[in-house]
């Protein structure tokens, strides 16, 4: 993965906002739609970065996240790493069966897959990759005529 911009970030929930605003200014320049960038790519970010100080690093103020960010002629990736153990992401819940609705995990792992074009977890379980493709989607009009 080419790295346009590495960060490390604390274990602390304050600094996500900070990091997804840093990001998506970094890639505001790219052929990315304006509106894909602002809410699909924010909330998936946000939603990978939330996942990993909480359930990955467990909030512990000594562990570190890892941000890499390539911004590629066709698609933006983020690979997120944390340095929990890890987990396996098919053994999640989905959140939208009603068996599960009241159950309080699941909806950060459903919001990526939904927002994004690709997810993928490393072996370990501890590091994402969310790649939003840069290609414009067709107009609203255009969808609905097809």
């Amino acid at each position: 993965m080419r790295n346009d911009l590495v960060l490390e970030i604390p274990s602390d929930p304050s600094a996500i906002e900070h990091a997804v605003e840093l990001v998506v200014r970094r890639c505001e320049n790219s052929d990315c739609c304006r509106r894909r960038l602002e809410l699909n790519f924010r909330v998936g970010l946000m939603e990978a970065l939330a996942n990993a100080v909480f359930y990955g690093n467990r909030e512990d103020p000594e562990k570190c996240i890892r941000l890499e960010i390539a911004i590629l002629s066709h698609a933006i990736e983020a690979r997120v790493t944390d340095e929990g153990n890890g987990f396996d992401p098919e053994e999640v819940p989905d959140p939208t069966m009603p068996e599960n609705i009241q159950r309080p995990g699941g909806r950060g792992l459903f919001l990526m897959r939904k927002l994004m074009d690709e997810v993928y977890f490393n072996d370990a379980g501890n590091s994402v990759t969310l790649v939003l493709h840069l290609e414009t989607p067709a107009p609203l009009d255009e969808v609905a005529s097809a």
